[in-house]
């Protein structure tokens, strides 16, 4: 089964009409060798092995950003299997589709250097007629991101159908469908409004160049809603929406992000702290924070009103 793909074209897109015109899709990230003998087939192997390098290279990089660079990289060089399909946008909100047809080369000297060739296709997707959360996801900060989950949508926004409108999830441990759909769309709100939320006062979400990375940050342990770091750099804050699903579900989650982030991410100065974000007062989930006090439990409300004008 082919997967689906968002890949941005160098910073804002600026390679996107060099990509269309040459037919690729290509990442740079200052590694500055070839590496077709050096991709081994999971993406911690070309972590461990690349991002001492990538470090070496940006010494004022975090080991975050250089943990997503590299991860980044190895997606776009090995990751990605031909026959998948990209999204790429084009810098004014449309995206443009391609099939992956080669494995990665190196062109040494040229703009985005580690390439697979792409035959473009005769498609074009506008944003706009994107759900919210796959809207979310196209517009992930990163240079790639794993959209496949919304294949369905893809598929159908290709065929130039209509977007599909039933809340669905397959998931078993989500016992509301309905506020994991409202939370899905939280997330991003919450993003957007960060500064005005109580978690703002003591923590930022992650940024790299002034743009935040720490939404849907990816992990071997899974993808965390949230990360978030203090800003005396001593803590980083492991962020989850409860979605729907069961209390002692959302726990076990948070406290293998936790475990993940103090094992893989975290300087030796630095602690994990976890919050689990919920609509409702949850007594279950109250109960089984009791014994995990590095975890807060936050409520949120929601108020709407009309004002004439």
């Amino acid at each position: 089964m082919k997967n689906y793909y968002r890949v941005m074209l160098g910073r804002k897109s600026a390679h996107a009409a060099d990509c269309f015109r040459d037919g690729c899709i290509g990442a740079d990230f200052t590694i500055d060798e070839d590496l077709t003998r050096k991709l081994p087939d999971q993406w911690k192997d070309f972590n461990k092995a690349y991002i001492p390098l990538f470090l070496s290279n940006n010494p004022r990089k975090s080991k975050i950003s250089a943990g997503l660079a590299c991860g980044a990289l190895w997606t776009i060089a090995k990751g990605i299997k031909q026959g998948d399909i990209v999204l790429s946008p084009d810098g004014s909100g449309t995206y443009k589709l391609g099939e992956v047809l080669g494995d990665y080369y190196y062109a040494k000297g040229n703009y985005l250097p580690h390439r697979r060739k792409v035959r473009w296709l005769n498609a074009t997707i506008d944003r706009s007629a994107m759900s919210d959360a796959l809207q979310n996801s196209t517009g992930s900060i990163g240079t790639v991101s794993d959209i496949s989950g919304y294949r369905e949508e893809i598929e159908q926004l290709i065929a130039d159908a209509n977007a599909p409108k039933s809340i669905i999830t397959g998931d078993n441990t989500i016992e509301d469908p309905y506020a994991f759909a409202m939370e899905k769309h939280l997330e991003a709100f919450l993003v957007a409004n960060w500064s005005q939320t109580e978690l703002s006062k003591e923590y930022s979400i992650f940024e790299e160049e002034g743009e935040p990375v720490g939404q849907q940050y990816d992990t071997d342990a899974g993808s965390i809603d949230i990360l978030a770091i203090s800003k005396d750099k001593k803590k980083l804050l492991v962020v989850e929406l409860k979605k729907g699903r069961a209390s002692d579900v959302v726990v076990g989650q948070v406290l293998r992000y936790m475990g993940y982030v103090k094992d893989q991410i975290a300087e030796p100065d630095q602690t994990v702290e976890g919050a689990i974000i919920a609509f409702d007062d949850d007594q279950k989930l109250k109960w089984a924070l009791m014994s995990v006090p590095s975890i807060t439990f936050y409520r949120y409300q929601i108020s709407f009103r009309l004002v004439k004008s």
